[in-house]
């Protein structure tokens, strides 16, 4: 009975967990702004997500092709022992080419980190909420 109460916090957790790593694949992207030949990398949520719960892919989900690695990249440490693999990394397709190479559009970037800040956040808080409600039906109250 306690694991039909728990799954959907089992699924807003690893949710939870794939947004805390998407943020800091933003994140990278906007310090390498400026970074000649950089090119932006992220993740398909739904895809993650999919793979993280164990659903069915949706035969419509696709990764873009990837591009060699540069040698003045920052890389994408996994130190923080991430959800993802640099595998599953896509790179970006460049909306507004530069000069020198670099496809991060910051506007993209800003919006993608302040749209994931905020489901983030709305994410805690469903946990949080559903925290609260099973501890106040076991203490009765």
């Amino acid at each position: 009975m306690l694991a039909n109460m728990t799954s959907g916090l089992d699924f807003h957790s690893k949710a939870l967990v794939l947004r805390a790593e998407r943020q800091r694949v933003i994140a990278g992207n906007i310090a390498n702004a400026d970074t000649p030949g950089y090119a932006a990398r992220d993740f398909n949520f739904s895809q993650a997500l999919r793979d993280a719960t164990g659903a069915s892919a949706s035969p419509a989900a696709r990764q873009t092709p990837q591009a060699p690695a540069h040698n003045k990249h920052i890389a994408l440490s996994n130190a923080s022992g991430g959800a993802l693999d640099a595998q599953r990394l896509a790179y970006t397709v460049q909306s507004q080419p530069s000069l020198d190479g670099n496809s991060v559009d910051m506007d993209r970037e800003r919006a993608n980190f302040m749209d994931n800040a905020i489901r983030y956040e709305s994410t805690l808080r469903f946990i949080n909420g559903s925290a609260k409600t099973i501890l106040s039906a076991i203490q009765g109250q």
